[in-house]
């Protein structure tokens, strides 16, 4: 479920605006029922202006009259807005803790010497790091290069074990690939 825009905003215009049940409104504003029932009481966001969620293409006029219809179904987000809300998620960049980021350049290092065949644009993804950091280890003239030394990022908590993977097979894909082309001599 993709939260709304502005949750308690959406849930103030439909409280006022429709007639769906409390349960509805709470799990699509993705709130505890009770909270709703606060808000429909007065007593939580006050001062918030209601938004409307078909002005802002989150809901379609007809998902609201069909739950309106039926309290046992759920709303359900507009396509354009899904999809909207994903690739905001995705743009986001990974924010990684003052106390983990000079542990970067051990993960490259641990990167560039556990996975031959990684270019710098995936370990850039994976770790957060520039490409400049990438060359100077590579090449060893990292300003820092006597105390780095190579570690898992996984380890250390700057890449999750999914993303690490999912990077891994693709550089096995790519080795297999580079492996199985005819070569001139053939």
């Amino acid at each position: 479920m993709v939260l709304p825009l502005m949750p308690k905003a959406t849930a103030i215009w439909l409280i006022e605006n429709t007639a769906l049940t409390f349960d509805q409104i709470a799990n699509f504003c993705s709130m505890h029922p009770l909270e709703v029932k606060g808000i429909a009481d007065g007593e939580v966001a006050q001062g918030i202006i209601g938004q409307d969620p078909v002005e802002t293409g989150q809901l379609t006029r007809e998902e609201i009259t069909k739950c309106e219809k039926n309290p046992k179904l759920k709303l359900a987000m507009s396509y354009k807005a899904q999809k909207h809300h994903e690739a905001a998620k995705k743009k986001s960049s990974r924010y990684t803790p003052i106390a983990r980021r000079h542990d970067k350049p051990d993960a490259v290092y641990w990167l560039l010497k556990n996975c031959p065949g990684i270019t710098d644009l995936q370990i850039v993804k994976l770790v957060g790091t520039t490409k400049n950091t990438i060359e100077s280890i590579r090449n060893k003239s990292h300003w820092n290069m006597q105390h780095i030394r190579p570690r898992d990022p996984v380890f250390l908590g700057i890449s999750t074990q999914d993303d690490l993977d999912k990077i891994m097979a693709k550089v096995a894909l790519a080795n297999k690939a580079t492996e199985d082309k005819p070569t001139a001599n053939d």
